[in-house]
């Protein structure tokens, strides 16, 4: 089974609740991550798309850094919002719209 590096939301919490980092580091990123059948670019698209909806905004900003890292061009994370804001509703998207610019303008 593979390992992702740790990310610092794990590392925030990993002296608190050290199995929950535990399953994130072989679970979530070590198998789920790494299955085959999805690559990681689209894996991180429909991971954005899922914590965008569902308002996770905490996890959707290191998600959208993840998501640049795997291959989402910034253009595609701009569309992604902007389709969802007719899914998942206009405040929804605006939220995430702030937070990608914060990612990218951190890079």
């Amino acid at each position: 089974m593979a390992q992702s590096a740790t990310s610092p939301a794990r590392e925030r919490i990993r002296g608190t609740v050290p199995k929950l980092a535990e399953y994130a580091d072989t679970i979530i990123y070590g198998e789920v991550w790494e299955r085959p059948q999805l690559s990681k670019r689209d894996r991180s698209l429909i991971t954005c798309a899922a914590l965008m909806a569902s308002g996770r905004y905490e996890q959707l900003r290191g998600h959208l850094d993840r998501a640049l890292n795997n291959g989402v061009t910034k253009d595609e994370i701009s569309e992604l919002i902007t389709h969802l804001a007719f899914y998942s509703g206009w405040p929804t998207a605006m939220t995430a719209a702030g937070l990608a610019k914060e990612v990218f303008e951190a890079r």
